[in-house]
């Protein structure tokens, strides 16, 4: 499918082409691209009249991750195109600036016969229709002909359209209980001129009220409203911490208790079947497959937990499975797949069912990151289980510390089993306490039940089981004040 093509570059081997394209980002779904060089003979539309000079694919995850990459140009067969190259940049289009007023005003009119103005403003901006829109309303501040309204925010695209230049137009009203509020008068400025205003120099600008400017010859003015200070931030979003450079640090989980069945036993949830796959398989490939674009080294520590090793047969909750403790990383998807594959003959599965100590593993990794001065890495824990979790106390306990860290979990239930636990740990429908009574700082765990996705496209379980953690990482970094 043809989604866009760029303009020509006449008589040119280094073009960069002036042509943007628009691509709707979605973070849970691998969003594969086809990018293709031709060189224009003829005047036709139709591709197979021009010369092929080269392609290249990849997904769009891979683009975002690196802000810019630069790749060889590939004929059909894989093979170099030449010494060609391409190199393709991502941008975010949403604008997420964000202004924040503080406003008052000094001497305005005073309308009620018996005392002073209960004071409120109203800003406005030009609808498409050329009628005034309103777009923020102040609290009212009762009493006072020199109020002062508690600073707000709005997002820059609803106060102005995100163009600082447009006029918006203010209007100070007098509050009624019976809502016939009284006007005392207006102005119109915009975001730039209020933006001039800072704390040691507040911006004056005069309220007025056309009628009484009109009846009255010496009218000066209905008061002067105060732009303390304007200030416009950015709120950043998901793809603004993953362009600014931002790593999401991947770690595998295994469940290898007893429970799962002999895995040479057609019934185990182990078992390989002919197709070389089962759902602990599917699970990894589902969710790895998009979280290895946003990891440059793709590099994934893949960890086990449940059985008893060789030589000594001691029962481990957090072993490599390519069994080297010192570097339990695996290369890519592929890798933890094939450290799985040929680690399950070598294990005995035992139990209990202890999540603890992994989620504590990932978790002193990501206690590290909490000195980054940039959002720099966040982790996300994959735990492919099949049953009931023992250790209940111990894991809330350690979600719950978890949860003030960079890291998010993600537990893929396998097998027929009661999930109910698991339902718990998400904190969907209740903040999930520690059994000291802590609660959580906010909800890290997402639960699914892989019984619900067998018979569904793969996507969809990557789907369900990813759609949160965009939101985790920004809410995570918001709340650390971390920049991209």
């Amino acid at each position: 499918l043809q989604l866009d093509r760029t303009e020509t570059a006449v008589n040119n081997l280094n073009p960069a082409f002036s042509k943007k394209f628009i691509v709707d980002y979605h973070f849970e779904e691998v969003q594969k691209l086809k990018f293709a060089l031709f060189d224009q003979d003829k005047s036709s539309m139709q591709l197979y009249e021009h010369d092929f000079l080269g392609e290249f694919s990849c997904t769009l995850g891979m683009i975002v991750s690196s802000k810019k990459i630069t790749r060889t140009l590939l004929l059909g067969n894989g093979k170099p195109a030449g010494k060609g190259m391409i190199t393709i940049a991502a941008q975010e289009l949403s604008d997420n600036r964000v202004i924040t007023l503080s406003m008052a005003g000094r001497k305005l009119d005073k309308k009620d016969l018996f005392g002073k103005s209960d004071p409120f403003l109203e800003f406005y901006k030009p609808g498409d229709d050329g009628k005034w829109m309103l777009v923020h309303r102040t609290e009212v501040i009762k009493y006072t002909l020199d109020p002062v309204w508690k600073p707000f925010s709005v997002p820059l695209v609803s106060l102005c359209d995100g163009d600082i230049e447009k006029l918006i137009k203010v209007m100070c009203y007098d509050y009624d209980s019976d809502g016939g509020h009284d006007f005392i008068g207006e102005f119109q400025t915009s975001v730039a001129r209020m933006c001039e205003a800072q704390d040691a120099f507040p911006l004056e600008l005069e309220c007025i009220n056309p009628k009484k400017q009109k009846k009255k010859k010496n009218y000066k003015n209905s008061g002067i409203i105060i732009v303390k200070s304007c200030k416009i931030t950015r709120d950043f979003s998901f793809l603004d911490y993953i362009l600014g450079g931002c790593q999401l640090m991947f770690t595998v989980g295994i469940d290898f208790t007893a429970s799962n069945g002999n895995p040479r036993d057609p019934s185990s949830l182990h078992y390989i079947n002919p197709m070389g796959t089962n759902e602990y398989l599917s699970a990894i490939w589902a969710v790895g497959q998009i979280i290895q674009d946003y990891d440059s080294d793709k590099m994934f520590p893949a960890l086990g937990f449940g059985a008893q090793l060789p030589p000594d047969w001691k029962v481990s909750h957090e072993f490599a499975i390519n069994f080297n403790p010192t570097n339990p990383f695996c290369s890519g998807v592929e890798g933890i797949v094939q450290a799985y594959s040929a680690c399950l003959p070598h294990i005995r599965f035992y139990g209990p069912t202890n999540f603890s100590p992994i989620v504590n593993h990932v978790a002193r990794f990501a206690a590290q990151a909490t000195q980054q001065e940039f959002a720099t890495q966040y982790f996300i824990l994959l735990i492919i289980t099949d049953g009931v979790i023992s250790d209940m106390d111990e894991t809330r306990h350690a979600v719950v510390q978890a949860s003030k860290l960079p890291m998010s979990i993600i537990i893929v239930g396998v097998g027929n089993a009661d999930f109910a636990a698991m339902e718990f740990l998400d904190g969907d429908s209740r903040v999930l306490r520690s059994y000291t009574g802590e609660e959580a700082a906010r909800d890290i765990v997402q639960f699914v039940p892989f019984r619900d996705f067998r018979n569904a496209p793969k996507e969809t379980l990557a789907k369900a089981v990813l759609a949160e953690l965009p939101q985790q990482v920004v809410q995570y970094f918001k709340h650390q004040n971390l920049p991209p």
